[in-house]
């Protein structure tokens, strides 16, 4: 009887280290990819967080730049009631000077000027230069003052140089030259001292070098003397012309035509 011959076949097992080897070999490409694609992840979310911040920066600064400029208007607007309040003080001052305010007369049309018609405007002053040809309308330095109190004004104080050349530029040569307008300096009082109408000390002066010794003077402006010694003394009692003087209906060196709730 033959002999069976059983033929076994050999498994040999493979190294378990060079396994996970190969393994590990397969998966370092999908790991560098993966690392790969979280850095450029990481690139496009600082890139988005840059661009986020640069826009929120730039939304405050135009919310800051808004809120300036609104800040500014608000100053703005508020000196324009501020000047607006003042001038509607100096206006209700003036008024109330007036025994009758007469509004078709200071406001035609409900548009107030600062001087009315006829009168001459210089800074915050209005001037009125009488001017009548006719010696029964000249008046004595108390009847001028009278004539300027019915019309809320008064005989012109000249303080300043300005004032003095504003005047000489509207004076006229009349009569003779010792004729003029009357001013409203006098030394009318107890103690025989020049002074202007309101009690105050003259701080500029135009006087001619010669001057007749009257012991009661009114002074005058001369239209034919020097332009700056054209200040002349005069009894009282002779008849000149005289000029008008009173604060303007609206404060401020630029008003010019204002309107008017009358």
């Amino acid at each position: 009887m033959e002999e069976e011959l059983n033929y076994v076949t050999p498994t040999f097992k493979r190294d378990g280290a060079r396994a996970r080897g190969e393994e590990g070999g397969h998966l370092q490409p999908l790991l560098c990819v993966l690392a790969a694609a979280l850095g450029i992840v990481c690139v496009i979310l600082v890139s988005v967080i840059i661009m986020l911040i640069g826009a929120v920066k730039s939304e405050q600064e135009g919310e800051i730049k808004n809120f300036t400029t609104q800040v500014l208007q608000l100053g703005r607007k508020t000196e324009e009631i501020a000047r607006d309040r003042d001038q509607l003080n100096w206006t209700l001052g003036v008024i109330l000077q007036y025994d009758v305010f007469l509004v078709n007369v200071h406001c035609p049309q409900r548009v107030c000027k600062p001087c009315e018609y006829g009168w001459i405007r210089f800074k915050s002053n209005c001037y009125l230069f009488e001017e009548s040809t006719y010696y029964y309308n000249w008046r004595s330095w108390e009847g001028s003052r009278k004539k300027c109190n019915e019309m809320t004004a008064d005989l012109v104080m000249i303080e300043s140089l300005e004032e003095q050349e504003f005047i000489n530029n509207y004076t006229k040569g009349y009569n003779d030259d010792a004729h003029g307008y009357w001013i409203g300096l006098s030394n009318n009082n107890i103690n025989g001292t020049w002074m202007w109408i309101n009690g105050s000390n003259f701080t500029v002066e135009y006087w001619q070098t010669q001057q007749p010794g009257y012991k009661v003077s009114c002074a005058l402006t001369l239209p034919k003397a020097k332009p700056l010694a054209n200040w002349g003394k005069a009894a009282c009692d002779m008849r000149n012309r005289w000029i008008y003087f009173r604060v303007q209906l609206w404060s401020g060196a630029s008003a010019a035509v204002s309107q008017c709730v009358c």
